[in-house]
């Protein structure tokens, strides 16, 4: 570090030379004031870069890995140890993330209930209140009750719109390793309670090969207008049978495929260059057309997609015709 850069910094070294700190795992601001770490030092450090707010009041150095070690570890300085930790937040312990479309480096917000024999939490920056739960519906994630992967995936596609609902099923799915019959068993516990309905109509739409919330909202969009099954994560080979592309979905049966591009995954110069070229050699080498779909398209002008499915279909159906 030059001679400037560590006058810059000399009231908030003590992040890096005092070995009483927490790096590497979570800290309350408590902790930190009792460590000689002001809230103004605090919140320099944040604007500085060099610890990002993992919750409201709890903290983490910014080269501390994110895992779910460490994700448990934040959540255990916050949550009373009769509290469960619930919907988004208990995916985001999964390491699913689900809140901001695109920015997996934002945690959701704090959701925690207690069974109903308890007094609610009321904290700054939680939400959440009392709820129903079956032993079976808990498992213990590094010293924290958490609702288990199906548990949470019935509750978020009960509770939230139908694409982040579909999202959290398709995501937890893949991670948590439940089965379409344990779902649809599931699904009937449900009777009676809020939005049920919904649950039932996403429950065999889980596909858990989407690799994003919006890949599943894409999908989503593309069953709502009625068109032809969908196939995703589609393999492309090269010319000795070896797996170099895949394409989000589509039918490839007449090569047709539409992609999402979010912002935080395709907006360098590098990553936007990487997709020229690979699509380039889809089209011009393998015939493919390939639709490119992005946050207008998808969450905030959903009705333009339909078209744009249709109008693409439509052009690999016609090459496809040629090339027969």
């Amino acid at each position: 570090m030059s001679e400037h850069s560590a006058g810059m910094y000399n009231d908030i070294e003590p992040l890096w030379t005092d070995d009483r700190l927490p790096l590497g795992q979570p800290f309350t601001a408590s902790q930190a004031r009792q460590r000689g770490i002001s809230s103004w030092q605090l919140t320099r450090m944040r604007r500085e870069g060099l610890v990002r707010r993992v919750f409201q009041g709890v903290y983490v150095d910014v080269a501390s890995d994110d895992n779910l070690l460490s994700r448990a570890q934040a959540l255990g300085l916050v949550v009373p140890a009769t509290a469960i930790v619930t919907d988004e937040c208990a995916a985001w312990a999964y390491g699913v993330d689900l809140v901001a479309r695109g920015n997996h480096l934002i945690p959701p917000p704090l959701s925690i209930h207690q069974p109903l024999d308890q007094t609610r939490v009321r904290k700054p920056g939680t939400k959440g209140g009392r709820r129903s739960l079956d032993a079976r519906d808990v498992e213990v994630v590094h010293g924290v009750r958490v609702t288990n992967g199906l548990r949470t995936a019935c509750d978020l596609a009960r509770l939230r719109s139908r694409p982040r609902g579909l999202a959290a099923l398709d995501a937890l799915q893949r991670r948590r390793g439940f089965s379409a019959e344990e779902l649809a068993g599931e699904v009937h516990r449900f009777g009676g309670f809020r939005g049920v309905v919904q649950l039932r109509g996403l429950a065999p739409l889980v596909d858990p090969r989407a690799e994003s919330p919006a890949e599943s909202a894409m999908r989503l969009l593309w069953i709502d207008a009625g068109f032809p099954p969908v196939t995703t994560q589609i393999t492309v080979l090269d010319d000795y049978g070896r797996e170099i592309y895949r394409l989000d979905m589509g039918i490839p049966e007449i090569r047709y495929a539409a992609e999402y591009d979010g912002v935080a995954w395709h907006s360098s110069p590098e990553q936007l260059e990487h997709d020229r070229r690979r699509r380039t050699w889809l089209r011009n080498r393998r015939g493919w057309v390939i639709d490119v779909l992005g946050n207008d398209e998808v969450f905030r002008r959903p009705e333009l997609a339909p078209g744009i499915f249709r109008r693409g279909i439509a052009r690999a159906e016609r090459l496809h015709r040629r090339a027969a």
